[in-house]
């Protein structure tokens, strides 16, 4: 069985999700920009170290407090 997280919902277009599957972590982007975009890493670190790259402040509704609460989120999983 899968477990799945919803890491940030801005509205129904723009979220973020990351679902459990075994060692396997699957990132869900969607966005009104771009549809859905799926990402796979088999580790934590490396989902870390993407977010790290991906994200910005400028990518949020409230900066970069939007931001420290999106990390603290994947670091929870």
């Amino acid at each position: 069985m899968f477990t799945k997280h919803t890491v940030y919902k801005h509205d129904n277009y723009n979220m973020l999700t990351v679902e459990v599957q075994g060692k396997t972590l699957v990132v869900r982007e969607i966005s009104d920009q771009w549809g859905e975009i799926c990402h796979k890493f088999l580790s934590r670190p490396e989902l870390m170290d993407w977010a790290e790259k991906r994200f910005l402040p400028e990518d949020f509704p409230d900066g970069s407090e939007g931001l420290q609460q999106t990390m603290e989120k994947l670091k929870s999983i």
